[in-house]
């Protein structure tokens, strides 16, 4: 599971941001390079470095002019681009181990996608039914335990405040994937599970979306109040480089957990744990076995 990755593509936003793509597509290996190269700037603190946001396979930097003139910041980007190779094999990223509860084929989501079937590749069944259908598994439980079988690692929150983008942890000849819809929806209910491309996500509002609807989440992963314990220092609980255990449940833990959400005592179950993305590509699904056992 390696891959060798094209000379990245650095541009200028003006005088204050410099966007860096390291792949044209995603991969593992993409982002554990953008992983490495974030990680290292926000190791060097360098005065001027305002803001440094990690993306699917890319990343992008905010800098104030007045203090550090792009074309510095440019060449020390290219210097850690340089390195990350050297990085990668010895990068340890200290991370969070999350429990997030699912309840799969939902009435919330399934009320939802079938009033959009008008909008979707296959409107004669459900958008579990078509992702299992057309990722060649033998039906939806196989599918659902597909998905909880591994884990995912943020790459990214984006979209809209809180959502995080999600990809598997497995070799790319087992990944889960599915178009969106032919047409977005007008309306996606708050904390859908839902996948997209190789992603999954839950999003934190209700709006629009295009994802295929899989389930839902009993627990938020935005509180713009800070209510939640979870909260307290920010208002998106997910971060990039969280390693998310996605886990079925059945409607009586659900109405627990949002029992508990509503009563402001809910909290994640979460476990610390050092990632090394060398120790992983390696043998992924070791990797894996031993990971998910810190969460029973």
């Amino acid at each position: 599971m390696t891959a060798t990755l094209p000379p990245a593509r650095y541009e200028h936003g003006g005088d204050e941001f410099i966007f860096v793509e390291l792949d044209q597509e995603m991969s593992l290996e993409a982002n554990f390079k953008a992983m490495a190269i974030t990680s290292a700037l926000r190791d060097l603190a360098i005065d001027g470095v305002v803001d440094i946001c990690p993306s699917n396979a890319s990343y992008m930097v905010r800098l104030d002019p007045d203090r550090l003139h792009p074309a510095e910041l440019a060449a020390e980007l290219r210097r850690l681009e340089a390195a990350a190779g050297r990085r990668a094999e010895d990068l340890v990223v200290p991370t969070r181990l999350v429990d997030v509860p699912i309840l799969f084929d939902d009435p919330w989501t399934r009320e939802t996608l079938l009033r959009f079937r008008e909008n979707h590749q296959d409107p004669s069944g459900t958008d579990l039914e078509y992702a299992a259908r057309i990722n060649g598994f033998r039906g939806v439980p196989e599918l659902i335990e597909a998905i909880t079988s591994a884990p995912y690692i943020v790459t990214m929150l984006g979209f809209v405040p809180g959502l995080p983008f999600c990809y598997q942890m497995v070799p790319r000849e087992r990944q889960i994937e599915v178009p969106k819809y032919v047409r977005p929806r007008t309306d996606t209910p708050e904390r859908a599970f839902g996948y997209g491309g190789a992603f999954s996500v839950i999003y934190p509002v209700r709006g629009a979306g295009g994802y295929q609807l899989f389930g839902i989440a009993p627990a938020p992963v935005f509180d713009l109040a800070q209510s939640l314990p979870d909260f307290t220092e920010h208002i998106a609980f997910p971060r990039p480089s969280d390693l998310l255990r996605y886990r079925a449940i059945d409607r009586a833990e659900y109405d627990r957990i949002r029992a508990e959400v509503d009563a402001g005592t809910f909290r994640y179950r979460t476990a610390e744990v050092e990632f090394c993305p060398a120790t992983f590509l390696a043998e992924p699904d070791g990797f894996n076995r031993t990971l998910l056992e810190v969460l029973p």
